[in-house]
């Protein structure tokens, strides 16, 4: 087994684009198994073809970083604010995407909350009478409106957790961009649901107070740069318990974002929860009422 410098030159060199293993390669080397991403998309530069195809290509590289499953939503191309048409056509992709994967890809359903009505059937037919297991919601409009609680009861009633998009830029948000704020706004109204800060609001160290008092918030830490002490600050100030790896792939790379957590100094029992205890936690309840295997 690596050491840990060596385990994060090996991810360094991978992340780099250096020479990739051959297939008759076993996988690299890790200090921890089983990782589950909890973001992570059909798009990116690194992909193309169908939805079969992209995940295809995804799930190879997760095996060279030791990923065992991986969460998906949103299709291509991407839309701020998706109509009814958009939402369906890019959750059909996953739909393709979750069903070729045999089982290691979990859909989140795609939905705006600005066609409520719409997105409440979407989430019927999706994670109701489909095989998703949550929800995902981006930018079309800011997650602490009235319009999001038709939603939420319905996530609840079928334990469904709600991912949410969440940032603070001082370059100045979207129009209908969330921040880790506005989520905490929300969970404080529905505090049977189980929501997840994607990205923790960027700005993490705003972001993670944000949210330290909404106990049924889960920061998750994908995107932006493997920033030194992101992961530290998450477990000291929310518990392990309430932090989530997340990769936000195909944007990211699968091992910068490993980096975050395999090189925090924390426990390695924290690194466990983060890297799929958590994650598999949350969602153990609608894979159970599914009948799908943890």
């Amino acid at each position: 087994m690596l050491s840990q410098t060596a385990h994060a030159t090996t991810i360094a060199a991978v992340a780099c684009g250096l020479e990739p293993l051959a297939a008759s390669e076993p996988p690299l080397p890790r200090t921890l198994e089983g990782v589950w991403d909890m973001h992570g998309h059909l798009s990116g530069t690194a992909l193309s073809g169908t939805p079969e195809e992209r995940i295809t290509t995804l799930l190879r590289y997760a095996d060279r970083m030791g990923i065992e499953r991986l969460v998906v939503f949103m299709g291509y191309p991407w839309a701020n604010d998706p109509t009814p048409e958009d939402l369906r056509r890019q959750n059909d992709q996953v739909l393709e995407a979750v069903e070729h994967s045999r089982g290691r890809a979990l859909g989140f359903v795609y939905l705006n909350p600005k066609h409520t009505d719409a997105s409440l059937a979407e989430l019927d037919r999706c994670v109701a009478h489909g095989p998703m297991v949550g929800i995902k919601l981006w930018v079309a409009l800011r997650c602490h409106e009235k319009q999001l609680d038709p939603i939420v009861e319905r996530a609840v009633e079928l334990k469904a957790p709600v991912l949410q998009h969440t940032w603070f830029k001082l370059t100045g948000k979207l129009p209908g961009e969330s921040t880790p704020c506005d989520l905490a706004q929300l969970a404080a109204r529905h505090p049977q649901a189980s929501f997840i800060a994607a990205h923790v609001g960027g700005e993490w160290e705003r972001g993670i107070r944000a949210i330290r008092a909404a106990k049924n918030v889960a920061a998750e830490i994908c995107g932006a740069d493997p920033t030194a002490g992101v992961v530290e600050m998450a477990v000291r100030e929310l518990g392990a318990e309430r932090v989530m790896y997340g990769s936000d792939y195909a944007g990211r790379s699968f091992a910068s974002q490993l980096a975050k957590v395999y090189g925090a100094e924390i426990p390695d029992q924290a690194k466990r929860l983060i890297l799929a205890g958590n994650i598999r936690r949350v969602l153990q309840p609608i894979l159970a009422a599914k009948g799908m295997k943890p």
